[in-house]
């Protein structure tokens, strides 16, 4: 199973990028055993590969940090569980929509120990909750977004990852297009009326991981372990 390491306080984002890529580099070489790291920063907006200028309303709000993962722009701050998946892809089925879909499962698993229903949209990339006291433009069911992901690979093993609301200022997102979608909101666990804590949800997310994970992506026949429940 991968080492999981969790970090007190606030991690400052530059220091924290440089030694996840590190550890990813020590993985891809042999010399460092699979992560996850849990973790906090200080708020901030991120910019992925997809990112567009439009999408950032408040650029003077927070620092702002071009990264190499996918997606567009994303917030985190105190009060979100910021998930940094350092897996050997490679050894997992070598699928990268496999593995996506893999981690959207295990946040949804994750919330489900909530009840909360978590659920995906074709199209995008996260964990969506319906909000049916609610209707969205088109008259349907509203719909907020609990968890973003965001990936990168480099020699098949990954960096960045998952980050989950659980209790953050809500309104840091509204410097933002949150990954540039304009006719959702987004929520969190304690805004849903959860009285859960941050340790709470580590608990639930190490306990789902190795059912979208085996341990060391390996099969009992020794054949690479599919990378999503399909």
């Amino acid at each position: 199973m991968p080492e999981w390491q969790h970090f007190s306080g606030l991690s400052p984002y530059p220091e924290t990028l440089a030694a996840m890529e590190a550890r990813a580099e020590a993985i891809a070489r042999g010399d460092a055993p699979e992560a996850i790291w849990l973790l906090e920063h200080p708020p901030l907006y991120t910019a992925g590969t997809s990112a567009r200028d439009a999408d950032l309303t408040d650029p003077g709000r927070f620092p702002v940090h071009a990264v190499g993962r996918g997606g567009q722009y994303t917030y985190h701050g105190p009060g979100q569980r910021v998930v940094y998946v350092m897996l050997d892809v490679g050894l997992r089925g070598r699928d990268v929509r496999c593995f996506v879909r893999s981690l959207e499962n295990w946040v949804i698993a994750a919330l489900a120990e909530f009840n909360v229903s978590g659920e995906v949209r074709p199209g995008r990339v996260g964990v969506w909750v319906p909000r049916p006291e609610r209707q969205g433009p088109d008259g349907s069911v509203a719909e907020d977004k609990i968890a973003a992901i965001g990936v990168k690979l480099r020699r098949w093993v990954s960096f960045h990852g998952i980050s989950i609301n659980v209790e953050p200022d809500l309104a840091h997102f509204s410097g933002i297009i949150p990954c540039g979608i304009r006719d959702s909101g987004v929520t969190s666990l304690v805004d849903l009326g959860l009285p859960v804590t941050l340790d709470d949800l580590d608990v639930a997310l190490k306990s789902t991981f190795p059912r979208f994970f085996p341990d060391g992506g390996m099969q009992p026949d020794g054949k690479a372990a599919p990378a999503c429940s399909r």
